[in-house]
């Protein structure tokens, strides 16, 4: 994929198709949403795009630990670029309560995910040292069965350093799951995860497997 207005496309296609699957087979669409700015492009394809959005509901792979209102948060470049232009019932968007701080937060959504089975897509980005969503190198991905759906990071290694993250048992428990990448800064954690190395990336491991689109 040569660049990141292709990527942008094929990013929103392969969310509305996926939608368009779910809702056809079980009449809902359950989407987790990376963060960071790769997939911002996507998320202003999908503001464009006709959809049946009062079958959508809306998860976060992980968030950061600051106000509600904060640029920061994953929750807010989300709503500014897509969610809060279309018709998609607030009650729908599920943010992780990070302002909470993240152990207190990471109960909180973990409760909230009782009631939903296996997420439909799952949409995430990778790191230059491999990690994604807030799975780190060298910290629990809550990889293990019966590992909590969410992680209370307490000491990540960029600011800020408390945030909550989906496990990477539960951001497994889906149907599909697709990671977008971007940035020559990027070619060394795809070499790593091509070669096989344990890199947080390689913990989340579908039944189905996962699909990588990629842009430089």
């Amino acid at each position: 994929m040569p660049d990141r207005p292709a990527l942008d496309r094929a990013a929103a296609e392969r969310i509305l198709n996926a939608a368009a699957s779910a809702i056809r087979a079980r009449g809902q669409f359950h989407l987790v949403l990376a963060g960071g700015d790769t997939p911002r492009g996507a998320y202003r394809k999908l503001r464009e795009s006709p959809a049946d959005w009062s079958a959508w509901h809306i998860y976060f792979g992980d968030e950061r630990c600051v106000p509600r209102d904060d640029p920061a948060r994953n929750s807010r470049m989300a709503g500014e670029a897509w969610l809060d232009h279309v018709a998609l019932p607030a009650l729908q968007i599920h943010p992780i309560p990070a302002e909470l701080g993240a152990e207190r937060a990471a109960r909180a959504y973990a409760g909230a995910l009782q009631s939903v089975g296996a997420f439909d897509l799952v949409v995430l980005g990778l790191g230059e040292d491999g990690h994604t969503a807030s799975l780190f190198p060298g910290h629990d991905w809550g990889e293990a069965p019966g590992a909590p759906a969410a992680l209370a990071v307490l000491d990540a290694p960029k600011p800020p350093r408390e945030r909550v993250s989906l496990s990477a048992a539960r951001l497994s428990y889906a149907r599909e799951a697709v990671f977008l990448v971007s940035g020559e800064s990027k070619r060394q954690a795809m070499a790593d995860w091509r070669a096989g190395k344990p890199i947080p990336a390689r913990a989340v491991a579908p039944t189905a497997g996962v699909d990588v689109l990629v842009a430089t």
